[in-house]
């Protein structure tokens, strides 16, 4: 049998280091997947609730308040929206600063998700704004 190799003190810090890198990039990932999982919620939330009160408009049912539907659209849409760019930066300010002890790239799966959640409520929060035109 062969001895387990020894490992001096600099290359046991270097490799909790690059565990420590590791752990924390996983935690960025984690949150920004909370901040995309919020944002989807606002965006459907919003664009469920605008189509619903719409039907009930054109089906004839009196509302109180004719532009609520659109309010509360634009508004949970808009909120989704932001909040996804919000965690976008965040994430992307987390992953520049830890560039510079470990190298990964950036375009990683939920940044890329991120992305086109930002896309999406922005396509979806248009088409609300293109129905008041």
């Amino acid at each position: 049998m062969s001895e387990p190799e020894t490992r001096t003190s600099n290359q046991l810090a270097g490799d909790r280091t690059n565990l420590a890198a590791k752990r924390t990039l996983m935690a960025a990932d984690r949150s920004l997947m909370a901040w995309i999982r919020t944002a989807l919620s606002m965006i459907s939330f919003g664009f469920t609730i605008y189509k619903i009160l719409q039907g009930f408009q054109e089906a004839g049912v009196h509302l109180s308040h004719p532009e609520t539907p659109r309010r509360v659209g634009l508004f949970l849409t808009a909120m989704g929206t932001v909040s996804t760019v919000m965690g976008a930066i965040e994430y992307w300010r987390t992953l520049v600063s830890m560039r510079e002890i470990q190298r990964f790239s950036v375009w990683r799966p939920t940044f890329v998700i991120a992305l086109i959640m930002a896309i999406a409520g922005s396509v979806v929060f248009l088409s609300i704004v293109g129905r008041l035109l």
